[in-house]
């Protein structure tokens, strides 16, 4: 059987923890900044965690994670 090979888009998206969560940056926080508040600016900041509707279709992507 060969071996699974892991999505590389998802790889460059996602990172497993060690605890099994899935971590993911904001979208909508590259480029025309400049008719964002700031506090919407502010609020995409740092990582969270996936959706639980999404994790499934994640781990597919992500075998060895």
């Amino acid at each position: 059987m060969p071996k699974m090979k892991t999505k590389s888009g998802a790889a460059k998206r996602f990172k497993v923890r060690g605890s099994g969560s899935i971590k993911r940056g904001h979208a909508f926080k590259r480029h025309i900044l400049t008719k964002k508040t700031t506090k919407s600016k502010r609020q995409l900041r740092g990582m969270q965690d996936m959706h639980a509707s999404d994790v499934k279709s994640v781990r597919a992507m992500l075998p060895n994670g």
